[in-house]
Formats: structure tokens, C-alpha cells, sequence
């Protein structure tokens, strides 16, 4: 095979897997609960689809609902570097009657959509001094009317309008509250008076910051109207109009004293889960066992919630990580999350017991206290293979670790771009080195095994690297070192387990303490021990005795 069909054999290796990839179907509403008389819209995406793709067959929804009309949109985009289209089927949907109504399992694209469910409920009657008749009206509904402090408050703005309009809607300035808009824009039509109407929905959140009486105060909407009969309506002079909302009172109450001297958290819904303890792996002295930590609650934002944190473990070091915070939305309510990242590196052998956690918040909607909680679990710890065992090590040795439920992680898109660069490297690195080979059979000059230079090379980085005081750098040179002899070499885990010379071990324990340690922690004397114990090279337990697969990396968080 000639040079430029091994390149090209290549090329579409590399890029094949680019171009094989799963089509993705998803149906939405964008309400989960109207009134009756009020529209929604159904949207169903198809991601990465392959040429032309049929519409959805709707005629399943005729029974629960009236269908006004649809659209069709393909939009393509780059995302992280990969090209990704989208095509996006879009109907508006008007319920027939109240009730939880069901949107069956659709088929597009060859693939199935999940079932949604829609709670319509009975027409909602005018706030007082609202005239239906009128081209353009203003509605506000809050809910609920009577809250706690810091609780959230849905603040609900419908302008409806019979007419071609343009203008701007206020947004609503209340005195002691805080108030966020919360998700995107609504239009949709509602039945009002008897007649067919459009609407714009704004939602936003209310949150109190005192007690009292706390006013909505009226929302002004100011613009024009085209006439949609007259041409030159658009271009010339339009009439304006106006229109006005009414005001809307909230009793904000203060905590009740049932909620105790905790962190005051009214919320709809509250849980805090920790992940990283159901590995099903042998946790060792030295070795970090990564938690992740997750605070999450509807009806506050991430601002609102404590910082989650793990106590001080006996018989272990704890390294927390920072914590990240977001805010977004489930409807109309707010739903804040934080979580934090903790290290868990264990001192000795024995058992290790991660205490219980607990949070205490208030249920707005049983109006009681409540308390989230994680159980205590014990965990047992393990000498590295090769250590020597210790009286803890030995106590501790028939204890079992029952591995904790947990849903399992969604599957990671996977990086096609970067495998293909990848494959296309591997082939540059293939043909240099298959020129390198041939040049040396012409030219047959004794020269030291690439190997052997390797070693060399990676011995005197660590070297150089034991002289500073960066124990990232030392970790990264003391591994490629290591790989360098022993490919099978993963992390300072793989390393400790397959060296015979405790000293070594005890240096990799040390360094491992330095490198999740805070800045200023690790001394000269420290780096001077770490170059002792590796100045003759790796002390390299017999081959009967090489180390287990390595732990899989796990994830971490805690509470005060």
C-alpha cells in the first residue's frame, strides 16, 4: 500500500467517529399547569438528525386538547467545537377541560419521546377593576398572598391585547423585597370576556426581606396601536394606548418560633445528598476518597442556602474544594443548588465513620419544620499492598462496607473532534517513527536504547523537580518516572502498592498529604527527604506482588 493510501486509510478512521452519533428526541411544555382557556406549546426537538425528518403525527392529542397551529424550525450551531443542528416542531395546544392531562409518548425521527402531564385548571376569574372588554388589560397574581420572611412569593404579569401593539410592559419595584425575573417571556391566546386574546406572561419572584404589609404596586403598560387595515398606519402617525394594573397586598409574617434558632430556610422542597461513597472499592491509607456534596432547594435561591461542609474526620485529613453555586428555575419557582467537592485523605487503617449530616428547614407547604438529613456511615480503610499491617489495619479487617444506592451519572457526549485529532496524531507518531527505524538501518551507528534515554530523562526531571517546593510538579515528575519503567503505573495509589521499600511509601504518603495541602503547609525538609528516599531509583516489589487495578476517581461535599 502506497504512502498517500495509508494517510487516507487514516484520515477516515479518524474522522468516523465524528460523523456516528445517536439522533436525540425531546418533547417540552413550556407550563407544566394553566388555566382553562389559556394555551401551551408543545415543542419537540430532534438533535444531530441526518436529513429530512418527518413531522410528528399530533392526531393522539386531539382528544384532550384543540390544535391551533404549528411551526417548523432547523437551526445548526457550534458547540465546543462541534457542529450540532437542531430541528425544532412547535404546536399550540389549548386544553379542552380541567384536569391532569396526559401528551402520549411521541414517535419522530425513529425514537419515542417521554410523556409529559399538564394540570389545567378552572378559568381564573378578572382581578377587581379589570375590564375584559377593553383591547388592552393588565393582570397580577401573586401566590401565595400570606408568606414567612424570605419565602418566595410567584408574581404573575399578563398583559392581553386584541390588537397589533407595541410598547413596554413595567416591571415590578416593591419596597422591602427582592425581586428576579424568572425564566423567559410566555405568548400564547387565552378565551377572556368571549373573545380570543393574545398574551404576554412575565413571572418573577418576590422574596420579603421584612415583615409587615408588603404592596405590588400598580403596573403601567405604555405603546401604540397599528391599524392592521390601514397601510399607512405603520409608517405614519398610531394611536396610543395605555393601560393599568391594580395593586396587589402580601402579609409577610415573620419566623415562627417552631423553627427554632437554626438557618431560617422556608422553602417548597428541600434534600441534600452526598455522592462518592458507593464505589464498591477498597479505600487505602493515603488514597483520597472524593465527595460530593449537593444542597438543593425549590423555592430559594443558591444565595439563600448554607455552605455545605464536612466535620473534622477522626483518622482522616479533609480537603474541601470551593463551592458553586446556581439558580435557575422549575415554573415558576426559584430552585437553588449548592454543592462542594471534599478530598478525604485516610491517616490509618481501621474504620472511618463519616458522621451523620443534617439540615433543618421549614415546609412552606405543610407549614412545619422539617429536617434533611444523610445517616452516619462507617467505612473501612486498608493498608496499601505491601505495607505493613498494624494493630487498627488488623481490628478492622473483617468489617464490610455495604455500598450506598445511588442513580447513576449521565453518559458523557462524547469528545468526537478530539478523537479524531488524537487518531491523526497516533498516525503522525506511527509514520515517524517507522522513518526513524529506517534511517538507523542505513546508518547503523550504536546509540543508546530510547528506553533506557527515557529513564534517564524522567529520573532527572524528578530530580530537578525534588529541588523546588511544588509538590504538583513533583507529583507529575515522580509518575512519569514511574510510568516510564512501570507503563501500568496510573497515580501515587498504583505507585505506593507496587514498591517493597516502606520509606518510599511513606515519602508518597507525605507528598500526597503536601499536594492537597494549603499553600504554605510543605517545608524544604520535605523535599529534601522526598529526594532521599527515590536517589537510588524505585524499589520494585517481585511481579507476584504487583498492585490491584486502581480505585476509580468518586466525587464529595458536606454541612455544618
Amino acid at each position: 500500500m502506497s504512502a498517500w493510501r495509508r494517510v487516507a486509510c487514516w484520515l477516515l478512521l479518524a474522522l468516523a467517529p465524528s460523523v456516528v452519533h445517536a439522533v436525540q428526541v425531546q418533547a417540552t411544555l413550556d407550563r407544566d399547569s394553566v388555566p382553562l382557556g389559556q394555551t401551551v406549546t408543545l415543542n419537540v426537538r430532534v438533535l444531530d438528525a441526518a436529513g429530512a425528518v418527518d413531522a410528528p403525527d399530533f392526531s393522539a392529542l386531539d382528544a384532550d386538547f384543540e390544535i391551533l397551529g404549528s411551526s417548523q424550525n432547523r437551526s445548526v450551531g457550534i458547540v465546543n467545537g462541534v457542529r450540532q443542528s437542531e430541528l425544532a416542531f412547535g404546536v399550540a395546544l389549548r386544553p379542552r377541560h380541567v384536569g391532569t392531562l396526559q401528551i402520549p409518548a411521541l414517535a419522530v425521527a425513529g425514537v419515542r419521546t417521554a410523556p409529559l402531564t399538564l394540570q389545567v385548571t378552572a378559568a381564573a376569574a378578572a382581578p377587581a377593576g379589570v375590564d375584559e372588554q377593553a383591547d388592552v388589560f393588565i393582570e397580577v397574581h401573586a401566590e401565595p398572598a400570606q408568606v414567612y420572611v424570605g419565602q418566595q412569593v410567584s408574581v404573575v404579569v399578563r398583559l392581553f391585547y386584541a390588537v397589533n401593539l407595541g410598547g413596554a410592559l413595567d416591571s415590578p419595584q416593591v419596597d422591602g423585597a427582592q425581586v428576579v425575573k424568572v425564566g423567559d417571556d410566555l405568548k400564547y391566546t387565552a378565551q377572556r370576556g368571549g373573545r380570543s386574546l393574545r398574551v404576554l406572561e412575565r413571572r418573577f419572584a418576590l422574596t420579603p426581606q421584612r415583615a409587615g404589609s408588603l404592596r405590588i404596586p400598580a403596573l403601567s403598560f405604555q405603546g401604540e396601536v397599528a391599524d392592521p387595515y390601514d397601510p399607512g398606519s405603520f409608517f405614519g402617525p398610531s394611536t396610543p394606548v395605555s393601560a393599568h394594573s391594580a395593586a396587589v397586598d402580601i402579609d409577610v409574617q415573620p419566623p415562627p418560633a417552631a423553627a427554632g434558632t437554626d438557618a431560617w430556610l422556608p422553602a417548597r422542597a428541600l434534600t441534600l445528598t452526598l455522592d462518592g461513597l458507593d464505589a464498591g472499592q477498597p479505600l487505602r491509607v493515603g488514597q483520597p476518597l472524593n465527595l460530593t456534596l449537593t444542597l438543593r432547594a425549590t423555592g430559594l435561591g443558591a444565595d439563600a442556602l448554607p455552605l455545605p461542609t464536612l466535620p473534622a474526620l477522626d483518622g482522616a485529613t479533609v480537603y474541601p474544594d470551593k463551592a458553586v453555586d446556581t439558580t435557575g428555575n422549575s415554573g415558576p419557582w426559584l430552585l437553588g443548588v449548592r454543592q462542594r467537592a471534599f478530598a478525604v485523605v485516610p491517616e490509618r487503617a481501621g474504620k472511618l465513620v463519616i458522621p451523620a449530616l443534617r439540615v433543618r428547614w421549614w415546609n412552606v407547604l405543610t407549614d412545619r419544620a422539617e429536617v434533611a438529613q444523610i445517616p452516619a456511615r462507617e467505612l473501612t480503610v486498608g493498608l496499601v499492598p505491601g505495607a505493613p499491617a498494624t494493630p487498627s489495619a488488623r481490628a478492622g479487617a473483617d468489617v464490610a462496607t455495604a455500598p450506598a444506592s445511588r442513580e447513576p451519572l449521565p453518559p458523557r457526549t462524547m469528545p468526537w473532534r478530539w478523537i479524531a485529532l488524537g487518531s491523526l496524531a497516533l498516525w503522525l507518531a506511527s509514520a515517524l517513527l517507522w522513518w526513524r527505524r529506517r534511517r538507523r538501518r542505513r546508518a547503523p551507528v550504536a546509540a543508546a536504547s530510547p528506553l533506557v534515554d527515557s529513564v534517564r530523562a524522567q529520573r532527572q526531571a524528578f530530580r530537578d523537580a525534588a529541588r523546588q517546593s511544588d509538590a504538583a510538579a513533583q507529583v507529575h515528575a515522580l509518575l512519569a518516572w514511574a510510568r516510564a519503567e512501570r507503563p501500568q503505573i496510573r497515580d501515587l495509589g498504583d505507585l505506593a502498592a507496587a514498591l517493597a521499600d516502606p520509606d518510599q511509601r511513606a515519602a508518597i504518603a507525605v507528598l500526597q498529604r503536601r499536594r492537597y495541602a494549603p499553600a504554605g503547609d510543605a517545608g524544604d525538609r520535605a523535599d529534601h527527604a522526598l529526594a532521599r528516599a527515590f536517589r537510588r531509583g524505585f524499589a520494585w516489589c517481585p511481579d507476584d506482588r504487583a498492585p490491584p487495578p486502581a480505585v476509580p476517581p468518586l466525587y464529595p461535599f458536606k454541612l455544618r
